[in-house]
């Protein structure tokens, strides 16, 4: 198998803004072929870093080697789009290749002709990121760069995407605050933190396993060169004063200052996020009866019944204009109903958490006054300060201005200031939007554990699946529960678009009439309802063999791993070996997961086919 060729190189690459080291001595490469996920706290660099490789900033120093044959397709977070500008019209502006090539390269975007006529402005997020992704093909890259692509987008177009990714046969870098995406089309995964750039093998799970198994070696090894020095220092302390001893004494001193003095980072805060415990208030928190909520032009949601409960946990989901956000605005009462009565339970309050909120922040406030402004009565002041920290304001920065913080960092004001106020009614629109993963993390354990009752809306589906217990589906103008869980909701929606997409690739190709059509169908249609006794008997110990191999190799690999975490865990590998040790850990993990998967089919189907 040859090689993968080398696109780009960075060595000792360095930049800084003011007082500000953004990278310092930076070194890595990206190959052909590699789906690389970039990940780092806000203000690492990453998107700086984009710009670099993109040729719209510069190193302060360090060099960039880039392959001849490098072609860069860099997909920003913003775009700039003239008011009747169509998607044909951006086509034809960004593409290098026939528009009708790139159209055909992006087909499993889903964008119709009719969309591509229409103005881009008027179209929903998700639509204008798949045309802007259309566009990218249509410069005909074999590096992609993407900044933060799922922001906003509804749940079907992230899907779309991720199979998009997955299927990309060139090199892609993202960046990205989604866990799943991540996960599900990455194989390496690119650190920018605290002034270094590291790049580790495997997806974004990998990545923290390999970091935590790096730590405790590092730790490990820490330790044992501490007790190793002050042994040598005891030794010397004792006998370095007598002649007879002297030599051996110096000599350790000597062995002492050779020593390379092991360093590791400190861990990154694991904030913890405190919500007080709202006031308790009766069963019934909020109602809608017969309302319809929209604006002036248009109703978007029509004759909504609904009853929210003490303690409910509710996930608000549904594609990117059908209605969600309208609805968390009618359940807050900041947008009246057209008809209908919005009804609050007994001594309810509810706050909401949106894009807007940050709008009415005072510029003049500090940090600290702005949390303490929306605070109860009751909130101490280090609870206010702890607040703070756990949404990554550290002690110096709590008496910055508004007026001076990033978007980012006014939305986790905003944030602070609604966990603050003791409601007994969340409603969050996107919360999750400008937060690492440490602190999705521990916002993700703090909602669980909140008493009161919460509505949320989000794209990031780690976060909706372990928060809401209650699933509400928007489409069409309705409002109504979903009867399954959230990982079913989405297994739903895959299967649609996986449809939807292989009709549409039967009945536009060409080469695929409708009696061809007829005939692919055919087979699955008109399958005997019983099969020959013997072909299925024979079937049947085919299955058999295969699960007990698959047992086999179960088996051994999850041996393997015991015995290569008792070697991670031993302290006696050299840097070397930890690597080579923790890759294979990895690449077992993602095979143990293949084999179960494997497992799991053919089990089912043998019981299935046996009955």
């Amino acid at each position: 198998m040859s090689q993968s060729q080398n696109l780009l190189q960075i060595s000792n690459g360095s930049k800084s803004f003011g007082i500000q080291n953004l990278f310092q001595d930076a070194s890595f490469s990206i190959n052909e072929g590699e789906h690389v996920g970039v990940i780092g706290p806000n203000g690492a660099g990453k998107t700086t870093l984009f710009k670099i490789l993109n040729g719209e900033a510069e190193f302060d120093t360090g060099q960039i080697v880039k392959s001849r044959s490098l072609r860069i397709g860099y997909l920003s977070q913003h775009d700039h789009w003239e008011k009747e500008e169509t998607g044909d019209d951006y086509l034809q502006k960004v593409c290098t290749l026939p528009v009708w090539q790139a159209k055909l390269l992006g087909k499993g975007l889903q964008v119709s002709d009719a969309l591509f006529s229409r103005p881009i402005l008027s179209l929903s997020g998700g639509y204008r990121m798949r045309i802007k992704l259309i566009g990218l093909l249509g410069r005909d890259p074999n590096l992609m760069m993407l900044d933060e692509p799922t922001n906003y987008l509804d749940l079907e177009t992230t899907l779309l995407l991720e199979r998009f990714l997955q299927n990309y046969e060139g090199a892609f870098l993202l960046i990205s605050h989604d866990r799943e995406v991540l996960r599900r089309t990455t194989d390496h995964t690119l650190e920018v933190e605290s002034g270094d750039i590291i790049k580790y093998n495997g997806n974004i799970d990998d990545y923290f396993e390999q970091k935590e198994l790096l730590r405790a070696q590092l730790a490990a090894q820490a330790q044992n060169q501490a007790l190793k020095k002050k042994s040598i220092m005891d030794f010397v302390n004792r006998f370095g004063a007598q002649a007879t001893k002297a030599r051996q004494a110096q000599s350790r001193l000597k062995m002492l200052h050779k020593m390379e003095t092991i360093e590791f980072k400190a861990i990154p805060i694991r904030s913890v996020i405190k919500i007080p415990t709202p006031i308790h208030v009766g069963k019934s928190v909020l109602r809608l009866e017969k309302c319809s909520f929209g604006y002036e032009d248009r109703r978007i949601l029509e004759n909504i019944n609904l009853e929210i409960q003490r303690g409910d946990h509710v996930a608000v989901v549904g594609l990117n204009g059908a209605g969600k956000s309208t609805l968390l605005k009618g359940l807050a009462g900041t947008l009246k109903p057209l008809k209908g009565e919005r009804i609050l339970g007994f001594q309810v309050d509810v706050a909401i958490f949106n894009q807007h909120v940050t709008e009415v922040l005072n510029p003049e406030h500090s940090v600290f006054e702005s949390l303490e402004e929306k605070a109860s009565e009751d909130i101490t002041t280090q609870e206010i300060r702890n607040m703070a920290g756990s949404l990554l304001f550290s002690s110096d920065h709590i008496e910055k201005k508004i007026k001076v913080l990033s978007g980012g960092e006014k939305s986790r004001v905003a944030l602070g200031r609604i966990l603050l106020q003791k409601t007994p009614c969340l409603l969050l629109d996107e919360p999750t939007n400008h937060l690492d993963f440490e602190t999705v993390e521990a916002l993700t354990q703090a909602l669980n554990n909140y008493t009161g009752t919460l509505i949320v809306v989000s794209h990031d589906r780690g976060f909706i699946r372990r928060v809401g217990t209650k699933i509400l589906e928007v489409s069409q103008g309705q409002v109504h529960t979903y009867p399954g869980t959230y990982d079913e909701y989405v297994w739903s929606l895959q299967k649609k678009l996986a449809d939807s997409n292989n009709f549409e690739e039967l009945n536009e190709s060409k080469q695929v009439n409708r009696k061809e059509m007829n005939s692919v169908l055919a087979p699955v249609e008109e399958a005997p309802a019983r099969k020959n006794q013997r072909d299925h008997s024979k079937h049947l110990r085919s299955l058999e063999k295969k699960i007990q191999k698959l047992e086999q190799n179960i088996s051994q690999i999850e041996s393997e791993n015991t015995q290569l975490n008792l070697q991670i865990s031993s302290g006696e590998l050299n840097a070397q070996q930890l690597g080579e040790s923790v890759e294979k850990l990895s690449q077992n993990v993602r095979l143990l997961e293949e084999y179960e998967g494997q497992w799991l089919l053919m089990s089912q189907e043998l019981a299935s086919e046996g009955q």
